[in-house]
């Protein structure tokens, strides 16, 4: 999203004057959650909610990285709720002085508790009045994105400072037409025991407009190795680390990318080792994917396509997040199947796991204690339009 620097530090400067004022707190629920379903022809991860007063529908994108919620104010946009953000301190007077009138404001929202609660409402929630250009790659009927990321200002950290909820949020997308979820808050997952590694945070923003010295809002992990088939496969290691002076390098994981993608040696190697492993033959190659084959000489199995196994080796050789056929596999034709990885050139990030192997996967960022909590629901032969999310006791 090309929106100024300086939108930043007035989001940031405008929260702590919100967060500061002497408003009502609303009732509390026990979570909030997004019924998240995906657009066939974008590959987008869409929701709902409802803002302005008084109350209409608002269609956005799911951005798992994303500084902020932002939605169309050029179209439509009546309210009589909206207020425009004003900052107290010098250095927030002097960003909003930069700032086109009205860009960055607060208005009504209404969420969905989760659990089988009501709707919750909750005034004064700050967003970023986008244009209407912005609209042009997104679904049909959005009119905005729903920022996730780990900033000050992002959706979960409005919902924990609003409705005291853990800062926590779940997340299960589903791969078939029905719908998956985001829940905020804490949930009981012992109905599929998640395996944890550290976020990390990477000192550079990889957004396109930055405001200097300002942190990535992506949620990084730190990758260590990749196996095919429990086989190690060579890479350049300094891929995988964080430059902490340029914010290059590392992994991380988007809603915003269909496919997981790959820097061009990392992905080649990949596809070398894979290729050796399935030891089928190849056939033509279809856009976006560079490895194909014939479905009739790939078996089946409960997890999906019998294909060698991908494990994405974490902090330890025992901790690591394994990518069955189910998330490796895409069905591009009724006759071939690809290898859903892309070779994204020379990128900032190494390694960006995209939707498609996120997808029934149950995820936690945890972003209290740091942590990415993972499972896969093919695995335990769930799937997410079916789990069902548990309040803990």
């Amino acid at each position: 999203m090309s929106f100024s620097s300086f939108f930043h530090l007035a989001l940031l400067c405008c929260l702590l004057s919100v967060s500061s004022a002497k408003t009502g707190r609303p009732s509390r629920p026990k979570g909030l959650i997004f019924s998240v379903s995906k657009d066939p022809s974008t590959l987008q991860y869409t929701t709902e909610i409802k803002q302005r007063t008084p109350l209409v529908p608002v269609k956005l994108t799911i951005d798992l990285g994303g500084q902020f919620l932002w939605t169309d104010c050029e179209k439509g946009y009546t309210t009589s709720t909206y207020s425009p953000a004003r900052c107290k301190s010098t250095s927030c007077s002097l960003a909003k002085s930069a700032a086109t009138t009205g860009t960055l404001g607060s208005d009504v929202i209404s969420v969905q508790s989760a659990f089988g609660g009501a709707r919750v409402t909750k005034s004064q929630f700050l967003f970023v009045c986008g244009s209407t250009s912005l609209l042009d790659k997104l679904s049909s009927g959005v009119t905005g994105m729903a920022g996730l990321g780990r900033t000050n200002v992002s959706m979960p950290s409005q919902f924990s400072n609003a409705f005291n909820l853990k800062r926590k949020f779940g997340v299960c997308l589903s791969s078939t037409s029905s719908n998956g979820a985001i829940l905020f808050g804490g949930f009981d997952s012992s109905t599929a025991p998640l395996t944890y590694t550290p976020l990390l945070i990477n000192p550079i923003s990889t957004a396109g407009i930055m405001s200097e010295g300002e942190v990535s809002a992506d949620y990084f992990i730190g990758v260590k190795s990749i196996k095919i088939n429990e086989k190690v496969i060579p890479i350049n290691a300094k891929l995988l680390s964080i430059n902490a002076t340029q914010g290059s390098g590392g992994t991380k994981i988007s809603t915003v990318h269909p496919y997981t993608v790959l820097e061009t040696s990392i992905y080649k190697a990949v596809v070398k080792a894979f290729v050796k492993e399935l030891n089928v033959p190849r056939v033509r190659s279809m856009a976006p994917f560079g490895a194909c084959f014939s479905s009739k000489n790939i078996g089946t199995a409960y997890t999906g396509p019998a294909v060698p196994t991908i494990d994405l080796v974490l902090q330890s050789k025992d901790v690591y997040w394994r990518i069955y056929g189910g998330n490796s596999m895409v069905q591009v034709s009724k006759d071939v199947m690809c290898l859903g990885f892309v070779d994204g050139g020379n990128p900032t990030t190494s390694i960006v796991i995209g939707g498609y192997q996120l997808e029934e996967n149950l995820l936690e960022i945890d972003t209290e204690s740091s942590k990415l909590g993972f499972s896969s629901l093919l695995f335990r032969k769930q799937i997410c339009a079916n789990y069902n999310f548990v309040a803990k006791s």
